[in-house]
C-alpha cells in the first residue's frame, strides 16, 4: 500500500488554494472546484465539501506532516507566508535530538506540521 493523497474539504475552498500557492506554488492541477500539489510522493488537494462548515473545531484530530531536510528554514519560508504558528520548531527528545517539527495552521484552522526526515 501507498498513501496516495489528502483532501481538505472546505467551505471556502479558494480561501485555502490561495493560501496554499503561497508555500507551494501553482497547484501541479486544478480546475474549477479542486486543486491538487504533488509533494513528494503524495499529493495535497483542497476543495469544496457538503458536510465541512466554518473552522475545523478539532484541529488536532488529524495532523498530516510534510518532511523537509531543514525544518526551520521552511519554517521561516512558510511564517513569512503567513501560516498560523501553533508551535515554533523544537526537538521532541531534547537538545540532544535532531529532530525538529513545527506545527501549523492553515486559514481553516487544519494543521500540519514540518517534521525533520525520520
Amino acid at each position: 500500500m501507498n498513501l496516495n493523497s489528502i483532501l481538505i474539504g472546505s467551505e471556502e475552498p479558494g480561501r485555502l488554494v490561495a493560501f496554499y500557492k503561497k508555500l507551494f506554488g501553482d497547484p501541479t492541477w486544478e480546475d474549477d472546484t479542486y486543486a491538487g500539489w504533488q509533494i513528494g510522493t503524495g499529493t495535497l488537494s483542497v476543495g469544496p465539501h457538503d458536510e465541512v462548515k466554518g473552522n475545523n473545531e478539532q484541529p488536532g484530530r488529524m495532523i498530516w506532516n510534510i518532511e523537509s531536510a531543514d525544518v526551520r528554514s521552511d519554517f521561516e519560508r512558510f511564517k513569512a507566508a503567513g501560516v498560523t504558528v501553533v508551535q515554533e520548531p523544537y526537538n521532541p527528545g531534547g537538545d540532544g535530538d535532531e529532530m525538529a517539527i513545527a506545527t501549523l495552521a492553515d486559514p481553516d484552522g487544519n494543521y500540519f506540521q514540518l517534521v525533520s526526515p525520520m
